[in-house]
């Protein structure tokens, strides 16, 4: 697995999407330049693949 030192958002970060900046996900992975984020209020929704450029604070 590579993990790259340009990562903007860490691990375990919160974060929320552009188009759904109400909904609260977790970073859970960072592969590839693509994370992977968990839905916070409802885990077993399956979790997203975004780009950094998808991604607010």
């Amino acid at each position: 697995m590579s993990i790259s030192e340009d990562q903007h958002f860490k691990i375990g970060q919160t974060v929320f999407t552009k188009v759904a900046p109400n909904v609260k996900l977790k970073v859970r992975k960072f592969y590839a330049n693509i994370y992977y984020c968990a839905f916070v209020d409802d885990p077993q929704k399956k979790e997203l693949a975004l780009f950094e450029r998808e991604i607010i604070y």
